[in-house]
């Protein structure tokens, strides 16, 4: 039976369906996949052979790819004809998850313009900033969100998705897609990041930058194929059709760029939700569409495997489930594998930011299982150093910066020359902020460099802290910040939510921790809260609004 590492050589080989060759992306020899599409337009009219195929489904609507294809062309014309969107513009795309934004962004993009995918979780300060930072030609937005401004403020074309969206669909019907040209590296989508800690900066993606990140999931489905042939797990009869659940926004990578896109790439129905996260619709949903496929963000997948009514609906379809943006600790991994088996070969943990776009590594199966806390090997194209703050590259086992290269990497924070260059250095490595090690070839996260606890000389990463805690049976949620402390520099501080019904005793969760960890990583200072801890779009606790008077500047769903 052939290896893992024997599989992947042979996809990647020449010749191979994923082969890999060198070639200058922005002034730099990068490794790149042979076999791609030129632009992300190239791949949504290769769609035109799935029409049949569902592609969209969202609330009572089921959207078919031909119909989709046809509506996109038409918004695509009256965007160019009525609104004057050129190659290049901005349009801006602020609503909740709904067909809508994904069919604007196909339209947009397919005039070689660029996508905006804005916040909706953004109040109204944030919006304005968004808007005054894009400058775009064009916003489109639910009425919701809208709401949360005055026309007074936008001194721009408004398109109320509610009311006037249906005259873009309808305005030219027979039309065919743009034939503008379109580069690799030209823009295709500003990302704006999370914003966890001051103003939130937007991501230039590139048509290549999306494009090789759908390369990467071909590799991937492609092994996991492979590996399961090799064990002899390809007999009996055909595996039901991929559907994937997408509950994470549209505004984020996960949402756009692993769900709505790689979903056309391949044909694929995807399920959509929006609104405050919901376990109970979840498991309706993956009853009822028999989903394949779902990548929960933050607590989605702890409240779906810990709910009361887990029992009640039938989840046996789920095959496959993926997640990244906040760490997964290994009783939850656990207790995923128990509710979900026939996913135990496929779960995957991966690694990535906005900036690369949306992906670096990836653990996932027998090794997630062997090595919980790691978020994977690189994947192809990918290149990871781990640097001193001189920016010298550490050996493995050393703690230091991580640094990613490769086709991945964003083009430019937009109009942001200055922290741009901060963040892209010579070669195109991106500084990521994240503090690791690589251990046999594997990553390991230990913190963003904000969130460091520097205790008495130790440095003291909340991450390990925040999963032992998490695994204590009456801990709902947890996170750890570092406190001032006069002569030891700070002290460790546990912020704690518990779970329904349990009471939480400090000393016995001091004692749980030093059972694992050594004693300058037990919390000297304990808060407990009722209510769950504030987190973005993405899952990430806000620990800035945890240490300060500062109020949640997200206006949750």
């Amino acid at each position: 039976m052939p290896s893992l590492e024997e599989i992947e050589a042979q996809l990647t080989a020449a010749g191979g369906p994923c082969e890999l060759v060198e070639e200058t992306v922005l002034g730099e020899r990068t490794q790149v996949f042979k076999r791609r599409a030129s632009s992300l337009r190239a791949l949504l009219e290769d769609s035109s052979r799935f029409a049949e195929n569902e592609y969209l489904i969202y609330e009572d609507r089921r959207i078919t790819y031909a119909a989709h294809l046809k509506q996109v062309a038409s918004i695509a014309k009256a965007l160019e004809e009525r609104y004057g969107v050129e190659p290049g513009d901005r349009v801006a795309i602020l609503a909740a998850n709904c067909p809508e934004w994904i069919e604007s962004f196909w339209a947009v993009i397919s005039l070689g313009a660029i996508a905006v995918g804005m916040n909706g979780w953004w109040a109204r300060d944030e919006i304005l900033h968004g808007l005054d930072d894009c400058e775009p030609k064009l916003l489109i937005g639910d009425s919701k969100r809208l709401a949360r401004l005055s026309r007074a403020q936008v001194s721009l074309p408004v398109v109320e998705i509610e009311s006037e969206f249906e005259k873009l669909v309808a305005y030219a019907p027979d039309a065919d897609l743009p034939g503008t040209p379109i580069a690799e590296d030209d823009p295709a989508c500003i990302l704006y990041t999370s914003g966890t800690t001051g103003r939130p900066k937007g991501a230039v993606n590139t048509h290549r930058n999306i494009i090789a990140l759908l390369s990467l999931q071909l590799f991937h489905g492609l092994r996991l194929f492979m590996l399961s042939a090799a064990e002899g797990k390809s007999g009996g009869p055909p595996p039901a059709p991929v559907c994937t659940l997408v509950t994470t926004p549209l505004f984020h990578v996960s949402g756009l760029y692993t769900g709505a896109i790689t979903a056309l790439a391949n044909g694929l129905k995807t399920v959509w939700t929006s609104g405050r996260f919901d376990p109970v619709r979840v498991m309706q949903l993956i009853e009822r569409e028999r989903v394949t496929n779902w990548g929960p963000m933050g607590t989605m997948a702890h409240r779906v495997v810990h709910h009361p009514e887990l029992g009640s609906y039938d989840l046996s379809s789920l095959r496959g489930i993926g997640t990244g943006g906040a760490p997964m600790s290994r009783e939850l991994q656990q207790r995923v594998r128990e509710v979900f088996p026939n996913t135990r070969s496929t779960m995957g943990v991966g690694y990535g930011l906005t900036e690369s776009t949306a992906l670096a590594t990836l653990n996932f199966g027998p090794d997630l299982e062997a090595h919980p806390y790691s978020v994977g090997r690189p994947l192809p194209t990918v290149q990871i150093e781990i640097r001193d703050p001189e920016g010298n590259t550490l050996p493995e086992g050393q703690e230091g910066e991580i640094y990613l290269g490769g086709p991945l990497i964003m083009r430019e924070y937009w109009r942001r020359p200055q922290e741009t260059a901060a963040e892209i250095g010579p070669g195109r490595w991106l500084r990521t902020g994240d503090i690791g090690r690589m251990e046999e070839g594997r990553l390991y996260i230990n913190s963003r460099a904000r969130d460091l606890i520097l205790r008495g000389g130790e440095n003291v990463h909340p991450i390990e802290i925040e999963q032992r805690l998490e695994a204590h049976p009456d801990v709902e949620e947890a996170a750890v910040v570092g406190v001032d402390h006069r002569e030891l520099g700070q002290e460790v501080k546990a912020i704690l939510v518990p779970r329904p019904g349990a009471q939480l005793d400090t000393n016995q969760l001091a004692a749980w921790v030093s059972e694992k960890l050594a004693y300058f990583k037990v919390p000297a200072h304990w808060e407990l809260r009722s209510e769950p801890l504030p987190r973005n779009a993405a899952g990430k606790v806000l620990k800035q609004i945890l240490t300060s008077a500062a109020t949640n500047p997200f206006v949750e769903e």
